[in-house]
């Protein structure tokens, strides 16, 4: 009786001893006796019943085999639910632990479009035509994404010059300027080792934020800046993303809303789908040159608020798609609105010296912020961002950047701080880059002529090429385009055939997805969808750059004016 019920509770420990290594997701591996592992090939045939008993309960099923390890008839164990291999030394595999239906399902709603299908194609069509592939056209020109120097944009001779003598330092006996060899002898000697190659504090190397603090201090008329509230980043997405990440919390209804313009940078709605918060559009108004109005604000914040908490107030000026630059007013009525309804702000001003129409001026929020008084400037809580990758810099592969914080809770400070930390720091080189940015030749040393000239020239063609392009693409019918006031971008909307919006339909396809693939296929123009910002409902349009050198701007603008009128003629 007592052996029974001895063995009654052995057998039960088994069950769950097997059970337990299957509910914790592993694999059930069997091997020969010999190699002493749990449930293994055994002789044991009471063993081996028993795990037929469990696996079958558990949804698995037996395959009889002749086993390398156990040729007296072994029995391997397989899920109905996934590929299954014996390896040589015996153990079963149960396919992939990572697979599309197991990963993070947020990840899978992140879409990109600056880098989507219609790039991926691009690609693909540079591959055919390096082999020969016949083609209406001979190269594919990207208009995509505003990479500056893939578009022929050329470097300041000052950074590349800097950041050279600190990368190698040996080159100091080479024909360089005295102040270029004084700023690489700085930079290196505010890193650890005197090396970039070394790692900064996580926050950034000391020296160049006290460099940003003061530029910030100069940009908006002498209102101070802390250092220790500037963090260095690569490039601003990474800040930003940080930041959203510190904003975003609660479930269901409590669940941070962010409110976003429509159109938007993609950027925005990625990170909100890898966080799982809440987008909030609010739309720029198209009919006034992309401008924001506080009433737009007001009922998307009211509609939001019966599905999720806002918390955050996102906004992008210079304006990225839309090239839209906001007037001190809009900026007041912004910084009231977030305010009044408790709102954090994130303002994205990496354009900030890309301003080309007259009467435009570029506000920082920060200055706005300080100058309407303590009311608000003590109040509002303010993150802003700025990068290396744009205005007339354009070193995007650097990855530098800076985010400043006002009015952060220390102890959310604190957080940050080991939220960055994580990463370690920021790209050295691109903290380098940083610094000269924000500290670059002064009137009184030999850089300078050379530095305004080429800074001057490259803003001056920026302008040319922005009002070229707003002009061309106004005189094609049935395409409409707004003033580039700023940034690096247009955004004209499209007049689609109800016939082209039917085919593009019936594939499955956005029908400004569906026009900009034609013109890519036919042209060899890559341009990014509309759809892929956002829109409002029954609008089409495509961001372009306005990067490319003069001449070639001049024939991208031409293809699209020759591919549209055909596209509307084809589709009538």
């Amino acid at each position: 009786m007592a052996s029974a019920m001895s063995s009654s509770r052995d057998n039960q420990s088994s069950r769950q001893a097997i059970s337990f290594r299957m509910s914790c997701g592993a694999d059930l591996l069997v091997v020969n006796a010999d190699e002493n592992m749990p449930y293994d090939l055994c002789e044991d045939e009471d063993t081996l019943e028993l795990i037929e008993v469990v696996m079958a309960e558990q949804g698995f099923f037996i395959l009889q085999t002749e086993a390398v390890l156990n040729p007296s008839s072994s029995r391997l164990l397989k899920s109905q639910n996934s590929r299954s291999r014996m390896t040589e030394n015996g153990f079963l595999h149960c396919g992939k632990v990572l697979t599309v239906d197991t990963m993070n399902p947020n990840v899978k709603r992140v879409e990109y479009a600056v880098r989507g299908p219609i790039v991926q194609r691009a690609v693909q069509i540079e591959k055919e035509l390096k082999e020969g592939v016949k083609k209406p056209f001979t190269e594919v020109i990207k208009a995509n994404i505003g990479d500056c120097h893939a578009m022929g944009q050329k470097p300041i001779t000052f950074f590349r010059q800097v950041l050279a003598l600190c990368a190698y330092p040996e080159l100091e006996n080479g024909n360089f300027l005295e102040d270029v060899k004084d700023r690489a002898k700085r930079l290196l000697q505010a890193c650890g080792g005197g090396s970039i190659g070394a790692y900064s504090a996580s926050q950034g190397i000391e020296l160049v934020r006290h460099d940003v603090a003061r530029y910030i201090e100069k940009r908006d008329g002498g209102i101070p800046s802390n250092p220790d509230n500037i963090y260095l980043t690569a490039g601003a997405s990474d800040a930003i993303m940080n930041m959203l990440k510190l904003l975003v919390s609660g479930e269901g209804c409590s669940r941070t809303g962010v409110m976003i313009s429509i159109p938007q940078y993609p950027l925005y709605s990625a990170a909100l789908s890898e966080l799982a918060a809440v987008q909030i559009n609010y739309y720029l108004d198209e009919e006034k040159c992309w401008s924001l109005d506080v009433c737009e604000l007001r009922r998307a914040l009211e509609a939001a608020r019966k599905h999720c908490s806002p918390r955050v107030l996102c906004i992008i000026n210079p304006g990225n798609p839309t090239g839209q630059v906001q007037s001190r007013q809009c900026i007041e009525d912004v910084i009231r609105f977030a305010a009044e309804e408790n709102l954090f702000l994130m303002a994205d001003e990496v354009y900030q010296d890309n301003v080309y129409a007259e009467g435009c001026h570029f506000h920082s929020f920060k200055k706005v912020l300080f100058e309407m008084g303590p009311k608000y400037s003590d109040k509002v809580e303010l993150a802003s961002f700025h990068s290396t990758s744009k205005c007339y810099m354009g070193e995007c592969g650097f990855r530098g950047g800076y985010m400043e914080v006002v009015n952060l809770d220390p102890d959310v400070k604190f957080q940050l701080t080991k939220l960055v930390s994580v990463r370690l720091c920021p790209p050295v080189p691109g903290q380098a880059l940083l610094d000269l940015v924000v500290n670059p030749p002064q009137p009184d040393e030999p850089s300078y002529e050379t530095f305004i000239k080429e800074r001057s020239h490259t803003l001056a063609m920026l302008a040319e090429k922005a009002k070229m392009t707003q002009e061309i693409l106004n005189q094609v019918p049935g395409i409409t385009c707004n003033p580039v006031q700023g940034a690096m971008y247009s955004f004209p909307r499209i007049q689609l055939p109800p016939k082209a919006i039917a085919e593009a339909k019936e594939k499955g396809e956005a029908p400004d997805m569906f026009y900009c693939m034609k013109l890519l296929e036919e042209k060899g123009i890559c341009l990014v969808p509309g759809s892929g910002f956002g829109q409002r409902d029954g609008t089409y349009h495509f961001r372009m750059t306005i990067l490319p050198p003069k001449e070639k701007l001049k024939i991208v603008l031409d293809k699209v004016s020759e591919f549209h009128q055909s596209f509307t003629k084809q589709y009538s």
